[in-house]
């Protein structure tokens, strides 16, 4: 089939940079397609542009001993990402195949009997599920030519892509809203790079970002979550191949997923109909649940008023990772919930603590807010009816609760402080009776 070059001219098929088994970038609206490069809007219908595949042929037995026998990080999946086939043996930072921990005791406290898993994504090289996305981003910047990576972030986005680009040998300048926490402006700043703190909101931060693509003062940078979206969104996809090969290749019956832009949940949905197309999981039902935090609820809102259309808030919330008011995939993620029989839901900030400080109790998983989010949603939805505790359940952990200390700081103090001797430490009552 023939695509598009920016310009609007038809040319071959054959991609013009090596992205392995990436095809064209295809329009998510009109369908559209265009040749590989830096775009992510199209220019039929503006229409969000994502990657399109050629596919591996051949049987799935010799696809999933192909994948088995690969590394221990995202590039296992390279014959289904838009990376060249020697990405592994590149300067990258390498991150994925994080633990699925089968949380049983967590499960016993929501009364949930048919399994309750926490992919843990706090196991990456920058403690969040980022470094999949850039890992993936990188590969394209390298691609095209880009000698700047960039990219408007809550926080786990900038300290991914300062670590990529330094890995990479790529200079990188980031840029967060002014009143970050403190954690994350320590960790985006350490590896060398620019970070520019931009007076406002995420939203704002983006705003600028859009407009700096456009300016002179761009060229050359590749800003991950823009200009070079439809591939960096790509690496959310290995997070549903890596469920579904730690679950012994099953898809799980149902699973929650924090929502900022919403792009996590939609490729997500996306890796399982691409495994069910290549025979390599079983062709069943699945759920996908969506969690907000009430102070930045747009895309929930819509769903429980029935709208097709997302309004856009201003956030206020704990859970800044999750603080995007105007999501840019809300719309998809609203077809997704309701097309596999989900949801989407928001819980209140004490909701988010409560929920950091009961996985923290119960499986030693110290998350973020956004991991609060996720499953103070899940115990919403369970004690709702909305989520069938009979089911294999999988819950997102995207992020290290270190990241966001000043969540749980108030409420996560010394027991107690004693002078050093027995007779303190009995006064104090801490003997076990």
């Amino acid at each position: 089939m023939a695509v598009q070059t920016v310009a609007g001219n038809t040319t071959s098929s054959a991609p013009a940079v090596d992205l392995g088994p990436a095809a064209a970038l295809s329009c998510r609206e009109c369908g559209e397609r265009f040749e590989l490069g830096p775009l992510f809007a199209c220019a039929s219908c503006f229409g969000p542009l994502e990657v399109a595949y050629d596919l591996p042929t051949g049987s799935p037995e010799e696809l999933r001993k192909r994948i088995e026998a690969g590394p221990d990080n995202i590039w296992r999946y390279a014959p289904l990402l838009p990376v060249p086939a020697d990405v592994a043996e590149k300067p990258n930072i390498n991150p994925g195949f994080t633990k699925l921990v089968k949380a049983d005791n967590l499960a016993r406290e929501l009364g949930v009997t048919g399994g309750l898993y926490v992919k843990d994504d706090s196991g990456n090289p920058t403690h969040s599920f980022k470094d999949r996305v850039v890992a993936i981003a990188v590969e394209a910047a390298r691609a095209f030519g880009f000698t700047t990576l960039s990219c408007s972030s809550t926080g786990n986005l900038a300290g991914a892509v300062g670590a990529a680009a330094a890995r990479a040998g790529l200079r990188s300048c980031v840029f967060i809203p002014h009143d970050l926490e403190q954690g994350k402006v320590v960790m985006a700043a350490v590896y060398g790079g620019e970070l520019v703190a931009i007076e406002g909101s995420y939203d704002d931060v983006n705003r600028f970002c859009s407009e700096l693509i456009g300016d002179p003062l761009g060229e050359g940078w590749g800003f991950v979550n823009v200009n070079l979206r439809p591939y960096y969104g790509e690496g959310s996809k290995t997070l549903a191949y890596e469920i579904c090969e730690q679950l012994g290749w099953r898809l799980p019956d149902q699973i929650v997923i924090p929502i900022a832009s919403g792009s996590q949940l939609t490729k997500i949905d996306k890796g399982f109909q691409e495994l069910i197309k290549l025979g390599l999981v079983e062709d069943r039902p699945y759920k996908i649940f969506g969690a907000q935090a009430e102070g930045c609820s747009p895309v929930s809102a819509a769903f429980k008023a029935g709208h097709d259309v997302v309004r856009p808030q201003k956030p206020n919330t704990i859970a800044k990772s999750l603080a995007i008011g105007n999501p840019a995939d809300g719309p998809y993620v609203l077809d997704i919930a309701r097309r596999t029989g989900g949801a989407v839901e928001d819980v209140t900030d004490e909701q988010v603590v409560d929920a950091i400080k009961l996985l923290a109790r119960t499986e030693g998983i110290f998350g973020e807010t956004a991991g609060g989010v996720t499953l103070g949603v899940t115990k919403k939805l369970i004690e709702a009816g909305a989520i069938d505790p009979t089911l294999t359940t999988v819950v997102l952990n995207t992020g290290d609760g270190l990241k966001t200390l000043d969540a749980v700081s108030a409420t996560s103090q010394a027991t107690a402080t004693i002078k050093p001797s027995l007779d303190a430490f009995r006064a104090a009552g801490l003997v076990a009776g």
